[in-house]
Order: C-alpha cells, then sequence, then structure tokens
C-alpha cells in the first residue's frame, strides 16, 4: 500500500449527528446498565424471554445445523475477517479515521463483554455466562461501523443506493444472527438485545473520540510521518534513476 495517500479524513460523525449519537450512546449504556441489574446472577429468562425465545425455539431449535451456521458470522475468525475487510477498504480509500475506528471498535467491544460485563452480572444459561451475547456484540459493532462510515459521516456526493444497502444488509444480519443464537440456547432474547447495544454504543463512542480535534491532530501527524519517507523516496529516486524498478 506505498502509493496510498493516507489522510486523517473528513470527520466520522456529520455535525449534525454527533448529538445524536451522544444521546444514542448514553441509552445504550443505560440500557445494557439496567438490564444488567435485573438480570444479575439469575440462571432463568423473564416473561419478555419466554414471550420471544419459546417460538424461536420451537421455529428453529429442531434444525441445529442450520441455527449453527446462521450464527457463524458472529464468531471470531469471520466477525475478524469482516473488521479487516473493512480495515482495508478504508485504507484503501485513504480513511485513516475510518480504518482505526475498523479496527477497534469489534476488538473494544466484545473485549468490554468478556472483561467486564459477563463476569460482573454472571447470568446463565444452561451453565453458561451468556450476558451480553457476544456473537451479537460483534455483528452489531461491524453493522454500526459501516453504517458510520457509509451513512454517517459527512458525504462529499449524494449517498447512493450501495451507502444504504450494506448498512441495511449489516444489521438484517446481525438479527439473523441473533435470533439463530435463541434456537441454539445459547443466550436470551435480552442477552441479544444488550449485546446489540453494546456494540452501536461502542462505536458511536469511538466515532465522538475519533472525531475530537486532539485525536484529529494525532491522525494527522500520523499520516505526515507517514507521508515523510514515501516523498524522500520519490526524491531520491527523481536524483538517482538507477534506484528505480526497471
Amino acid at each position: 500500500m506505498d502509493g496510498i495517500q493516507l489522510r486523517p479524513g473528513r470527520p466520522l460523525l456529520a455535525a449534525s449527528a454527533r448529538p445524536w449519537a451522544g444521546a444514542l450512546l448514553a441509552g445504550c449504556v443505560i440500557l445494557v446498565a439496567l438490564l444488567g441489574v435485573i438480570f444479575a446472577h439469575q440462571a432463568k429468562a423473564d416473561w419478555v424471554d419466554h414471550a420471544v425465545d419459546s417460538p424461536i425455539i420451537s421455529w428453529l431449535g429442531g434444525h441445529r445445523g442450520l441455527a449453527l451456521w446462521l450464527a457463524a458470522p458472529g464468531s471470531l475468525v469471520p466477525a475478524s475477517v469482516l473488521s479487516a475487510a473493512i480495515v482495508v477498504s478504508c485504507l484503501l480509500s485513504g480513511r485513516l479515521n475510518g480504518a482505526v475506528l475498523a479496527a477497534a471498535a469489534v476488538p473494544a467491544a466484545v473485549g468490554l463483554d468478556d472483561g467486564l460485563l459477563k463476569p460482573l452480572v454472571h447470568r446463565t444459561y444452561l451453565g453458561e455466562v451468556t450476558y451480553p451475547s457476544g456473537h451479537t456484540t460483534a455483528m452489531f459493532t461491524l453493522a454500526s461501523t459501516v453504517t458510520v462510515l457509509l451513512l454517517i459521516s459527512p458525504q462529499s456526493a449524494r449517498t447512493g443506493v450501495l451507502r444504504v444497502l450494506i448498512p441495511a444488509a449489516a444489521c438484517l444480519l446481525g438479527g439473523v444472527v441473533a435470533i439463530a443464537l435463541i434456537a441454539l440456547r445459547w443466550h436470551y432474547f435480552t442477552d441479544t438485545v444488550a449485546g446489540a447495544a453494546v456494540g452501536v454504543g461502542m462505536v458511536c463512542g469511538l466515532a465522538l473520540i475519533l472525531d475530537l480535534p486532539a485525536a484529529r491532530r494525532w491522525l494527522a501527524l500520523a499520516s505526515r510521518q507517514r507521508a515523510a519517507p514515501m516523498a524522500g523516496a520519490e526524491a531520491a529516486d527523481a536524483v538517482d534513476p538507477a534506484r528505480r524498478p526497471s
């Protein structure tokens, strides 16, 4: 990628979207905390979970192979591959801030689940800690990331069909993964709701941080530092044509 000119990139969030992102972040934090308090150290479903989970388990629970296949995108390797694809796309388009967001969002969100929320809440299902759902967190983190990059950031041109279809498809895939997890009896419905909230909130929080003036200055400095050796190499090639590849 030596020929790519990395730039800090336009802000991740349009100015009009930042208050909404802050409000959404606050809402996600409140939802995850509230559900965590309600279900702390429980090993059973409440009436909402019963109402949602029972028909899904009846409908899809007998097709375990299909459910496993539908849940697979939220597991470690597929989610990592999808994150890497978004990072590469951002680098190819010169959007350094987008690449940082895509690289950090899934590890940060899933790490928050596994490192803090699951041990703290310790809600169990068939003996396994389940709150929040890590698979759902990963998928909605990816969906939120592409939504920010394709729809929420300031656009230089009119929004195209693909810019709408890709985030919509990512959100739909996140919903499919959540349904499969319920059918497999890996998670309660409210686990998946909290997982989605963690993913959405994490992307909102990181986007707001990366749009801060200090973060944008740091990204500008990083892009200039990368550009300096490239400019020096190009100058040397101009002075000594023998260094140019044949």
